[in-house]
């Protein structure tokens, strides 16, 4: 996947969040994962909001088509509570499933930690509605360990919801460098 290309989401890029967003929870509806996303449930200003409020969209293609996106929270203090400035917290990790190759979830997700680590922070977080057993085993394969739950956390459009926490250490070395645009 050598062509896969990362840059920060600009307001031009909305409607393409929004897109990916809501294919990315028809995906989940269509083989059995309830719950964790609902179709329709965030719309532009949701990904306009992410921006203005200091946390970054970040956008991957594959040539010249969008091929995922996640969002990348300097603080998250719903689910994690206040915390020292040591981690990036990732957020809406979505594939383009018509136009992405397999296991380009996992190159984003390298993609956020490497962004992380440049930052000089030494933690990987995010969470998983608790009980989705597929997607908090993705991340285990992906090195991430469970270190906690919260119950109630709010969520956009929608009731409070239990959540799992995951965390990941990393840090700067000769590969933690910001996503190439």
């Amino acid at each position: 996947m050598n062509d896969l290309r990362f840059r920060r989401a600009e307001e031009a890029d909305l409607a393409t969040l929004v897109r990916l967003r809501d294919d990315a929870a028809h995906w989940m509806l269509a083989r059995g994962i309830t719950g964790q996303w609902q179709p329709g449930q965030l719309d532009e200003d949701h990904f306009r909001g992410a921006m203005a409020a200091g946390g970054e969209v970040w956008l991957a293609e594959a040539g010249g088509r969008p091929a995922g996106a996640w969002e990348l929270w300097w603080e998250d203090e719903d689910a994690w509570g206040p915390q020292p400035p040591v981690a990036g917290y990732v957020h809406r990790l979505m594939v383009d499933r018509g136009n992405a190759r397999p296991g380009t979830g996992r190159l984003l997700l390298h993609a956020a930690e490497r962004r992380i680590a440049a930052t000089g922070r030494t933690l990987v977080r995010l969470d998983c509605l608790a009980g989705n057993a597929r997607l908090t085993s993705y991340y285990l394969d992906a090195g991430y360990r469970i270190v906690g739950h919260k119950a109630g956390k709010p969520q956009p459009g929608g009731a409070p919801k239990s959540f799992t926490l995951l965390e990941k250490p990393c840090g700067p070395g000769p590969e933690a460098q910001r996503p190439r645009p």
